[in-house]
């Protein structure tokens, strides 16, 4: 049977960033592996951001366009049973952020799957500095994100004090103790990780890290749903062909992510293209003179903003939040 992983994690909190570190972890002890990116929206950023795995050891799919949520639930079956038929070792498998964990093990469960695929671990991404202000809906969406799995792997911990870190399972148990579920975190600090919280900087994880990860396993927890559906609390808005320079990106990004009037944002991420002589002290000119626009990826949350150049890309950007003013969007974008 193949072994099947989930990679969970609330908006932003580095789910993608992690499955690079841990597909290319795999592909070195020699397994075959695919990557599903399973998303609602009708633009999958995340995926473009996995192509350089692409090869021998590592195939990429994705469920595309927009769709209601039982046009996916097929969808996401129906690829998966695909999957099932390429002799993968192991199959990761990155949701959107705000993914209903329960129709994961619902879809395992059916026939054929069943016979396919063994459930091997759920991780859970936690940004180590998430904000504490968040809605009903999004702790009750992180809550369900956190009550299955094996362990939570901290990100960006090495940019946030042990306070910070502390605060944030703090959050997450009182996220939990809403929903009724008995789940609960431990983290200690001065670097010791527990059984169930990872918190180290990425970059200096060693084997033995990821071989606790890849060996976490799942905890099928029990917590009360509440009456509304994820997919209507947050808004996807998509952006096409807007033309800044990447100084104008970073400005107008800090002004949505803080600016209430824009709504509760939680993340934009997507690519641009911009000159590369540009002179808003970007380094861009460094690039190949033979295309003077280059493209460059965003991806920002309140608590950090990224803007880095990439080989390829698509004209967009996406804003993902709750109760999100179009128009107010559209002045910082100047759209």
């Amino acid at each position: 049977m193949v072994k099947i992983d989930l990679i969970t994690g609330f908006l932003g909190s580095g789910k993608t960033t992690f499955i690079r570190k841990y597909a290319q972890y795999l592909m070195d002890a020699g397994n075959n592996i695919g990557i599903l990116e399973n998303d609602y929206g009708a633009v999958n950023v995340d995926m473009m951001l996995l192509q350089d795995l692409m090869g021998e050891n590592c195939e990429l799919e994705m469920i595309s366009g927009g769709c209601d949520k039982d046009c996916h639930r097929r969808r996401f079956k129906t690829k998966l049973i695909a999957m099932g038929m390429c002799g993968y070792d192991r199959v990761i498998v990155e949701p959107s952020g705000i993914f209903d964990v329960d129709e994961f093990f619902d879809i395992l469960h059916e026939e054929p799957l069943n016979r396919w695929y063994q459930i091997g671990n759920v991780i859970a991404i936690v940004d180590s500095k998430l904000e504490r202000d968040l809605s009903e809906e999004a702790d009750f969406i992180l809550a369900s994100e956190v009550a299955d799995a094996g362990c939570i792997v901290m990100s960006k911990s090495q940019d946030a004090s042990p306070e910070e870190i502390q605060g944030t399972i703090e959050h997450v148990n009182q996220a939990l103790e809403k929903v009724h579920c008995s789940r609960r975190f431990h983290c200690e600090m001065n670097g010791v990780d527990t059984a169930d919280v990872i918190h180290k900087n990425w970059d200096e994880m060693s084997k033995e890290d990821f071989d606790r990860i890849a060996s976490c396993g799942y905890v099928m927890a029990s917590y009360r749903k509440p009456e509304f559906e994820a997919e209507d609390a947050f808004t996807s808005l998509y952006f096409m062909n807007v033309k800044m320079t990447e100084k104008e990106l970073r400005e107008a990004a800090e002004k949505i992510l803080s600016d209430s009037e824009c709504g509760r944002v939680f993340r934009m991420k997507g690519f641009m293209r911009v000159d590369s002589d540009s002179e808003d002290g970007s380094g861009l000119s460094a690039w190949a003179e033979c295309d003077r626009r280059q493209w460059i990826e965003l991806n920002a949350t309140k608590n950090e903003i990224t803007i880095r150049p990439l080989h390829v890309g698509q004209e967009v950007l996406i804003v993902i939040g709750e109760e999100l003013h179009e128009k107010k969007i559209k002045s910082y974008l100047k759209i």
